[in-house]
């Protein structure tokens, strides 16, 4: 004879699991970008800002790596080089990477409007608030430094260089609901401004919010954006919203000044029994 078990869990959220470039801090994610191109131009390669974003979100040694896989970088590189890059050269290039993102930290750690009071209100209703980065712990150090005196402190962080696999792989969101004791998975929201946060946290098996606005995709600073003819910022958050939605989002908001929402909306579906 056999049996067959189903369970729903009905229970409120328990955690939230926030990215941190684009989602809580540096409107625009240029920590990263920036020294992606000053490590491929210490190399004697110039990459665009563009090529510099394409794959963020990974652990920045696989973002090297990326990079460099790109048939336009790639031949660029075979002319400056005369050869294509190697794994030898991704390395070489993770290794001068890491003391330069380490200095770059502090200029761009500048809380996102809005973050403070978002988590202030997510911890009042008793969720624990966790983060995942692709950023190595060293670097990390200096990003939550520098949050903490703006009044924002997780309560668990982990970074890309502390589990088997970053990004797209579910170990930094799997790590915190272990550090925070937190299950299942669908008490649990990711939070986060690349499509990688959103495979992230689908791979987890939480619920996912993607913010279009403050990220990679549209990729200025506040005043930048604010510089832009109304229509085409819309344009530009209208792209970033596109492509977190069809990368399987359950909901993409502006920034995570508009997530407390969302979260009601999440505490509604878990009730009835929904699953992410």
């Amino acid at each position: 004879m056999t049996f067959t078990f189903h369970r729903e869990y009905r229970g409120p959220i328990r955690a939230v699991i926030l990215d941190w470039a684009g989602t809580t801090q540096d409107h625009g994610v240029y920590a990263p970008a920036v020294v992606f191109i000053d490590v491929y131009r210490k190399w004697g390669l110039e990459i665009t800002m563009a090529e510099a974003r394409g794959p963020m979100g990974l652990f920045k040694l696989d973002h090297i790596r990326a990079i460099s896989k790109m048939p336009e970088v790639a031949e660029r590189w075979r002319g400056v080089h005369g050869r294509l890059p190697t794994e030898d050269d991704v390395q070489g290039m993770f290794a001068d990477f890491q003391p330069m993102q380490v200095a770059a930290m502090a200029r761009y750690a500048k809380l996102i409007p809005g973050t403070a009071e978002a988590v202030d209100e997510m911890k009042r209703r008793g969720y624990r608030i966790g983060s995942t980065t692709g950023f190595m712990r060293a670097a990390a150090e200096i990003a939550m430094e520098e949050a903490a005196k703006q009044g924002y402190v997780p309560d668990a962080t982990v970074c890309a260089d502390e589990v088997p696999a970053g990004r797209p792989e579910p170990w930094m969101v799997l790590r915190n609901m272990e550090l925070l004791r937190v299950f299942p998975p669908a008490a649990v929201v990711k939070v986060g401004d690349t499509k990688i946060d959103i495979d992230e946290g689908l791979n987890a098996g939480c619920w996912t919010v993607g913010l279009s606005r403050t990220g990679n995709y549209v990729g200025l600073t506040e005043e930048e954006l604010a510089a832009l003819p109304a229509e085409r910022q819309q344009e530009l958050i209208d792209h970033a919203d596109d492509l977190l939605r069809r990368q399987g989002a359950h909901y993409v908001v502006q920034s995570i000044a508009e997530v407390i929402p969302v979260l009601d909306e999440i505490e509604e579906r878990l009730r009835r029994g929904e699953r992410p």
